[in-house]
């Protein structure tokens, strides 16, 4: 949520968002800079005197209801989220491939360092899948990156390690959503090439632009280890396969 609400003429976004709920759950004491000058133009705190002559902050009732619309939203893009994700880890395995979400896998991405050309990252995928096969050199691991928001999104691409430790894993896909009026959040072009693409229209996944094949021999060890301890997405053709 960046720059989602107008209130009185001001841009409104999540730092705001951020810094009235600090203030409600706080003793108010002041910081004095631009989020309260904003805040405080749009109506949402007001300056309260003790008789001290201390000066604190104090959310209003219009805050309190700028704030509740503010959770509403994040709650329904969160569920938008997760039901995207829900979506692409299901069609990975009608697909035949094995999906988990919300792994933590250890990646390695380049420092610049020439003494210390790597360095080992956490990276957490919304969906990652492999292939249903014994044979190491067929897992053909693939990331998926889910985002429903355009400021999320952006945001994220400008996080050149993250990515990095993405393609690390085997290939990197976005999948985006759609806005309030159904319109995909990016076009395939913003996405680096590195990357592939698909898009949600009309409910249904659609590949907008396929990911660069990388060969590699298979897993390192620690990604096996974490595949081994969760459990990956039940797959929704197994309940079909009655017995004969």
């Amino acid at each position: 949520m960046s720059a989602d609400f107008s209130t009185s003429g001001s841009l409104l976004g999540r730092p705001h968002a951020r810094r009235l709920r600090e203030i409600y759950r706080s003793a108010g004491w002041p910081s004095q800079d631009a989020l309260e000058i904003d805040l405080l133009a749009a109506g949402l705190l007001e300056r309260v005197r003790s008789s001290e002559g201390h000066e604190t902050l104090r959310v209003t009732d219009s805050g309190l209801r700028w704030l509740a619309q503010s959770l509403a939203r994040n709650r329904a893009a969160l569920s938008a989220h997760e039901a995207l994700v829900e979506q692409v880890a299901l069609e990975m395995c009608r697909a035949g491939r094995l999906a988990w979400r919300g792994l933590s896998l250890r990646a390695q991405v380049a420092t610049g360092d020439a003494d210390k050309p790597l360095r080992w990252c956490v990276a957490r995928p919304d969906v990652f899948s492999i292939r249903h096969t014994s044979v190491e050199s067929y897992v053909e691991p693939i990331v998926h990156e889910v985002k429903v928001r355009r400021a999320d999104l952006l945001g994220d691409l400008k996080q050149q390690s993250k990515r990095a430790a993405y393609l690390d894993l085997g290939e990197c896909w976005y999948v985006l959503g759609c806005d309030a009026r159904g319109k995909v959040i990016a076009e395939p072009e913003e996405i680096p090439a590195e990357c592939g693409v698909m898009v949600l229209a009309q409910s249904r996944l659609q590949v907008a632009r396929p990911a660069r094949r990388r060969t590699r021999g298979g897993l390192p060890f620690g990604v096996w280890m974490a595949l081994a301890k969760a459990t990956p997405v039940a797959d929704p053709n197994e309940d079909s396969q009655a017995p004969l």
